[in-house]
């Protein structure tokens, strides 16, 4: 796991784990809370959709997917790769769906 949202109204929009050397700046900012339960382990709780930039929010959803990879055996991010390769992405399906659709 790499990053979670609650699917019902709650304090935190998202939660991730943060690259530890970013944890303390990314907690200064206001509507970023060290994460309940997972802030010694460096993830960080963003409270609402407006806290950070979008472009920051991606940009720490992926660093925090590298992250997590980076400490899966061997085998696992192998695995993952393999099925990456293999499934198309759900744009890809719809493009072909669409391309389908207009012959």
């Amino acid at each position: 796991m790499f990053a979670g949202m609650p699917l019902e109204p709650a304090r935190v929009w998202l939660s991730l784990k943060a690259d530890p050397q970013e944890f303390a700046e990314l907690i200064e900012h206001p509507g970023v809370i060290p994460a309940p339960y997972l802030a010694r382990a460096k993830w960080v709780a963003i409270e609402n959709e407006r806290a950070l930039p979008r472009s920051e929010v991606f940009r720490l959803v992926n660093k925090s997917y590298e992250l997590v990879f980076a400490n899966l055996s061997r085998k696992l991010q192998a695995e993952l790769a393999a099925r990456k390769k293999a499934k198309p992405s759900a744009a890809r399906k719809k493009r072909r769906r669409a391309a389908r659709a207009r012959r």
